[in-house]
């Protein structure tokens, strides 16, 4: 059951020659979420080989235009693609306003729906749920209303151990039981605890995204654990007053913030168009938190399976 991030962008508003806005796809058991659209979205899907015909659903921090502008060719490209099911958007007011507008001028005979969903982001709310996953709305502090997002994996089906089907004899309708959950009786009488026949096969992933924002205590602590945190880092850990001053952050923030959540790995990214070296910007966050990476275009971060 795969769960991995796609780096499709990583720059922030000013263009450079070798990076995109901000755009990730992220992959969980074969389902892929577009997270922020920076324009030139379509085209890095394309180029990493994720078919956009796979996406579910598209969720966007907020509305600067180096994390939206992306998402309305996509929409037409979708059409041409022929889709055919809903895709929902998650992004906060007015939204619906730019969506409608796009709608009106330019598809307006789309063969598909496309589903608005207001994130309110003040809010530390439940967005999305399906059979394996939730996907929960963070506050974050910029100069507009922003939200970063929760990728949680659920608890996966329980296992059924193998011996201990061998060791008791359990029936079919014992073992399905088991799975349920539920306590088994033997033909004897006896009454095996679930803990005894079953096994988590492994614990719940999870993924958060922190867009542009200054630095939160209290989105960090609503992405407590998280096995992998991207965290913005637009300038250097010596412009924090420029970084507080335009609701960003700098390294050491995201540093900051992936310790105070006890994270397992942070990626940085969103960097402004004066560094050249994301690995420089990676070694400043490495100093207070030593498993911090760059983010890098087409670079895949994949969360691994653990007990």
């Amino acid at each position: 059951m795969s769960f991995a991030v796609t780096i499709l962008g990583c720059s922030s508003a000013k263009p450079t020659p070798d990076r995109h806005p901000s755009a990730q796809a992220v992959n969980v058991h074969e389902q892929y979420y577009l997270v922020d659209a920076g324009e030139g979205v379509q085209q890095q899907l394309v180029r990493y080989g994720i078919n956009p015909l796979k996406l579910r659903a598209a969720f966007i921090s907020h509305l600067h235009g180096d994390h939206v502008f992306g998402l309305f060719p996509l929409l037409s490209t979708l059409g041409l693609y022929g889709r055919r099911t809903p895709l929902e958007v998650f992004a906060p007011a007015p939204f619906g306003e730019l969506l409608a507008c796009h709608l009106r001028h330019f598809d307006t005979e789309l063969p598909y729906e496309v589903v608005w969903h207001e994130v309110r982001t003040t809010e530390h709310a439940l967005l999305y749920e399906n059979r394996t996953l939730e996907v929960w709305s963070i506050p974050l502090r910029h100069r507009v209303p922003c939200a970063g997002f929760l990728f949680r994996e659920k608890e996966p089906p329980l296992n059924a151990d193998k011996s201990k089907i061998a060791k008791y004899g359990l029936s079919i309708a014992q073992i399905a039981a088991a799975k349920r959950g539920e306590a088994v009786r033997l033909d004897d009488g006896t009454l095996l605890g679930n803990g005894e026949l079953t096994y988590r096969p492994y614990a719940p992933r999870s993924y958060a995204y922190l867009s542009d924002t200054n630095f939160s205590a209290k989105a960090a602590e609503l992405c407590r654990g998280a096995d992998l945190m991207y965290h913005e880092a637009t300038y250097a850990a010596a412009e924090r007053k420029i970084a507080r001053e335009r609701g960003h952050s700098t390294t050491e923030d995201a540093a900051k913030a992936a310790l105070r959540a006890e994270a397992r790995r942070l990626v940085i990214g969103h960097y402004s168009s004066r560094y050249k070296d994301a690995e420089a910007l990676a070694g400043e966050a490495r100093r207070l938190f030593p498993e911090s990476y760059a983010a890098q275009e087409g670079v895949t971060f994949t969360i691994e399976k653990r007990p």
